[in-house]
C-alpha cells in the first residue's frame, strides 16, 4: 500500500504549495545518488518523494487524494508512472533540469577515481611500509595544458549549444510536457571548443599515462584495508578536480601466527612431561624469540598471555597481545626404558594427582571451540 504523500514530503495537511516544493527539494537533496551512494533504496525513496510530490502540487490531484485517497487516484487517471524514465538521473533531470541537482550550467566533469593493490607479509603490516605503485591513469596533457587546443590557436563559442553547455528537448511523459536538459555532446558542457585541436591528445586535454606513487603504509593495518592518496587519480576536465588513488591492502598469511583484531594466536607445543613439571620456553614473536614460563600441570588448550607483543593499534600507538596456545604431545613410539619408566610413574598416579578444577563438558566445550558458558 502506497504512503501518505504528506507523511512521506513531512509536511502538515493545510502545508502551502511553497511548502511542498520546499520540503520535496530538499528531500530530494538528501536522496541524490550522487551524495548518498551508499544507501541502495535511495532510488525507490527519491520515486516516493516525486510521486508524493506530483500528487500534493497539482491542485485537483491533491483534491482527488484527499477526498478519495490512492484509489480514488488510480480510477481517475492521475496515478503517477515513472515506466518513462530508463534512470533515477532521468528522473532528476525531468523535476530539476540537466547540470546538477537544481538546474545551472554544468562544470567540468571531475576525474574517477583509480584503485590498485598491494600484498604485505605480517611483519610488514606490522611495521608498516613504504610501497611504490604504478598504474594506468587519465592526466592533464601537457602540450596544451589542459584546454584541448593546439598552443597559438583560438578556443571558439561551440555552434551546437551557442555557448550554453547544454541542450534542451521536450518530452511527452504521464505528467504532461517536460523539458530535459543534457550536456552538449560537442563541447562536453564547457560551451567552447577548441578552433585546432591538441595533436596530443586530439582535443581532450587529457591523455593516459602510466604513473607512480609511493604509498605510505600505516603500522598495524589489516588485511582488506585501503589507503587513500587524495588527486592522485584520473585528472578531471579542463581543470577540474583530480579523482582519488585508492591501494587496497592484503596481508599474506603467517604460518606462525593467527591474526585476531590487534592480538596475534600461536600454538607451541609441549611434551606432556614438561607440562606436567613445569619449565621456561622459547615462543616465537614479530620482534624474535622471547621466552616464556609454563606453570606446572599445564593442560591442553590452556592460553598463556604475552602483553605487547601483537600487532600495532592502527594509528593508537599501543600494541596487542600474543596469546601462546598450549599443545601438550602426548610422546610416541617409546623405547624399553621409557615405557618402564611411564609406567612405573603411572603406577604412583592417584586421584589427587588427576582431580581437575573443570567438569567435563567444559572439557569438551573447550575441545570443540565452543564459545558456551
Amino acid at each position: 500500500m502506497p504512503r501518505d504523500p504528506y507523511d512521506v514530503l513531512a509536511v502538515s495537511r493545510d502545508a502551502s504549495g511553497q511548502e511542498i516544493k520546499r520540503a520535496f527539494r530538499a528531500l530530494a537533496r538528501e536522496l541524490h545518488p550522487d551524495v548518498n551512494a551508499h544507501d541502495p533504496d535511495a532510488e525507490e525513496k527519491f520515486k516516493e518523494a516525486a510521486e508524493a510530490y506530483e500528487i500534493l502540487s497539482d491542485a485537483e490531484r491533491r483534491a482527488m487524494y484527499d477526498r478519495y485517497g490512492h484509489e480514488g487516484l488510480r480510477s481517475g487517471g492521475f496515478a503517477p508512472n515513472f515506466d518513462a524514465f530508463s534512470s533515477i538521473g532521468d528522473l532528476f533531470d525531468a523535476f530539476f533540469g540537466g547540470g546538477g541537482m537544481f538546474g545551472g550550467r554544468p562544470g567540468p566533469a571531475p576525474g574517477g577515481d583509480v584503485a590498485v593493490s598491494i600484498e604485505l607479509d605480517l611483519l610488514e603490516a606490522s611495521q608498516g611500509a613504504n610501497v611504490e605503485v604504478s598504474y594506468e591513469a587519465v592526466e592533464r596533457c601537457e602540450r596544451c595544458h589542459g584546454n584541448g587546443a593546439e598552443p597559438g590557436t583560438p578556443i571558439e563559442t561551440c555552434a551546437r549549444c551557442a555557448g550554453a553547455g547544454q541542450l534542451r528537448s521536450v518530452a511527452r511523459t504521464p505528467f504532461g510536457q517536460m523539458v530535459r536538459t543534457v550536456v552538449c555532446d560537442a563541447c562536453h558542457g564547457e560551451g567552447r571548443l577548441a578552433s585546432r585541436p591538441c595533436r596530443e591528445c586530439r582535443g581532450r586535454g587529457r591523455r593516459a599515462a602510466v604513473r607512480r606513487a609511493t604509498v605510505e603504509v600505516p603500522a598495524g593495518i589489516s588485511d582488506g584495508q585501503r589507503v587513500r592518496l587524495t588527486g592522485r587519480g584520473h585528472a578531471g576536465e579542463a581543470g577540474a578536480e583530480s579523482g582519488d588513488l585508492y591501494v587496497l591492502v592484503r596481508v599474506k598469511e603467517d604460518k606462525r601466527f593467527l591474526r585476531e583484531g590487534d592480538d596475534l594466536i600461536t600454538a607451541l607445543d609441549v611434551p606432556a612431561p614438561l607440562a606436567a613439571l613445569g619449565t621456561k620456553l622459547e615462543v616465537p614473536t614479530l620482534d624474535g624469540q622471547a621466552s616464556i614460563e609454563l606453570p606446572a600441570g599445564t593442560q591442553p588448550g590452556e592460553v598463556l598471555t604475552l602483553r605487547g607483543h601483537g600487532m600495532p593499534a592502527l594509528h593508537r600507538g599501543r600494541r596487542g597481545d600474543l596469546r601462546v596456545v598450549v599443545n601438550v604431545v602426548i610422546p610416541r613410539r617409546l623405547s624399553e626404558e621409557q615405557r618402564e619408566l611411564m609406567e612405573r610413574l603411572s603406577g604412583t598416579l592417584t586421584a589427587e594427582n588427576l582431580r581437575s578444577e573443570e567438569s567435563i563438558f567444559s572439557k569438551l566445550r573447550r575441545a570443540l571451540g565452543s564459545q558456551a558458558a
